[in-house]
């Protein structure tokens, strides 16, 4: 799902690495879907532009002191392998990854189902993925979109809007509605611009524009809660891309006209970075040398996803977003335990060595991000774990491919990709490493009952 280059960034030339959007927007103002407020500026408008403020009376937290909705369809898939009945009680987040998801299709239901099921459930908050940009998933294959990359209108009026009309029924009223908003597009923007469609997405300002109006139209309706992606550590971990990765974000949430319709951010999205590193943080040396020099943390300034997230969010706020913002953690495949993983640091006087033998992450390398062999279940959801994160979640159902592991031809738009490949042995982004993927895998989104396996196998905290 994300051709995530550890270092794909560090090299770039100062222009190159600027975040100067060219935004392209010419259509009529955008009529605000509330009675009686005036048309809303476009996306793209002008910083400090001024704008209507998102409905008042959220809650600062939409996890606090509510139990999340649980889908079915994922809980009867969980169920139906060998002791899954131990984690099919999880709230997890449903894609709405094309626009027949959203009234559903003949095998899962859609959008308004869904909440209708949450409702009969009781569940206090239900979670989204908004996830159908124009050229969507710019520089991978595994999880292109059905969308071209001009087709900013229909993203519009048949995603977006159908998604708002939706979620604004006020028999929805009482549950809290998390969105997550279109992972794995902004940092594209500063680290994969060398690829074709991302320089497309660039310059024509379509994943800007797309954002800025989802965060509007979903921003404008009360118990609607968004929360924008914003990478992980292995991808912009890096100063060359922390910075401009913020400010590309920044830009996003202006073009919806406020700021304040960004509720928080979510790292870790379907990837499978350790929440923590419990036998070394990204200050310990070994022998005099910092553990920067080795090879896999590659001078990333963090080493851990929650350490990133939390200063992510620090720099967030010092660019212009509004310090209430909280973040999420996806844990829901990042445990790495099993026998595999490590009980103490490693003794070896050697940096490399050191590192390799005391990470509990035990991918190949920090770039590789399909179906990763050896992967266990993380942290289970819960709210306020830790300062500034509003909760770990299951954004990623356990059990849904990445992408497949050969060629297999399908109506979602979905390509392959050879990160996806076993066989594969890498390319730049992964330091030509092998992808670590497991075979016999289903296009991205499938269920995949090898991997759930090996997820409850691996978990840590481990299961019952």
């Amino acid at each position: 799902m994300r051709p995530h280059p550890p270092g794909a960034a560090r090299g770039l030339t100062a222009a190159a690495a600027t975040v100067a959007l060219v935004l392209t927007c010419t259509d009529a103002a955008v009529a605000d879907p509330r009675p009686g407020v005036a048309n809303a500026p476009q996306p793209g408008v002008a910083a400090g532009a001024p704008s209507d403020p998102p409905p008042a009376g959220r809650v600062d937290n939409p996890y606090a002191g509510a139990e999340g909705y649980v889908n079915p369809e994922w809980k009867a898939l969980a169920e139906a392998e060998p002791g899954g009945h131990r984690v099919s009680g999880n709230p997890t987040a449903v894609w709405l990854d094309r626009i027949a998801a959203i009234e559903g299709t003949a095998t899962r239901r859609g959008l308004r189902a869904h909440l209708d099921a949450a409702v009969a459930q009781g569940a206090g908050y239900a979670q989204f993925v908004i996830y159908n940009l124009p050229g969507r998933d710019c520089s991978a294959l595994a999880s292109n979109g059905e969308l071209g990359v001009d087709d900013l209108p229909r993203y519009r009026t048949e995603y977006i809007d159908p998604i708002a009309a939706i979620q604004a029924d006020p028999k929805y009223r009482g549950l809290r509605i998390v969105n997550i908003v279109e992972i794995d597009s902004l940092p594209n923007l500063v680290t994969n611009t060398n690829v074709a469609t991302c320089a497309t997405m660039k310059q024509n300002g379509g994943y800007v524009q797309g954002i800025g109006y989802a965060l509007r139209r979903l921003g404008a309706i009360p118990n609607v809660y968004n929360y924008l992606d914003a990478a992980h550590h292995g991808w912009i971990g890096w100063d060359s891309n922390f910075g401009p990765s913020a400010d590309v974000m920044l830009e996003a949430a202006r073009a919806s006209g406020d700021v304040r319709t960004v509720h928080g951010f979510i790292t870790n999205t379907a990837n499978y970075s350790a929440l923590t590193e419990p036998y070394f943080t990204v200050t310990t040396t070994v022998n005099g040398t910092s553990v920067r020099q080795s090879r896999w943390v590659d001078w990333n300034n963090y080493v851990d996803e929650l350490s990133f997230a939390q200063a992510f969010r620090r720099k967030l706020v010092s660019v212009g977003f509004d310090p209430g913002i909280g973040m999420l953690i996806d844990t829901s495949r990042n445990g790495w335990g099993g026998p595999a993983r490590p009980t103490a640091a490693s003794t070896s006087t050697d940096v490399g060595t050191f590192v390799d033998q005391s990470r509990t992450d035990r991918r190949l390398h920090t770039g590789n991000w399909c179906n990763q062999d050896g992967a266990g279940l993380g942290e289970r959801p819960r709210t306020a774990p830790a300062p500034d994160v509003d909760a770990y979640v299951w954004v990623k159902p356990p059990g849904e491919s990445d992408g497949s592991s050969t060629a297999i031809p399908n109506d979602e738009g979905k390509g392959f990709d050879r990160m996806c490949d076993p066989a594969y042995q890498g390319n730049d982004r992964n330091g030509h490493h092998p992808t670590g993927a497991l075979s016999g895998a289903p296009i991205s989104g499938a269920w995949f009952p090898a991997q759930f396996r090996q997820l409850m196998a691996n978990a840590y905290p481990p299961l019952p």
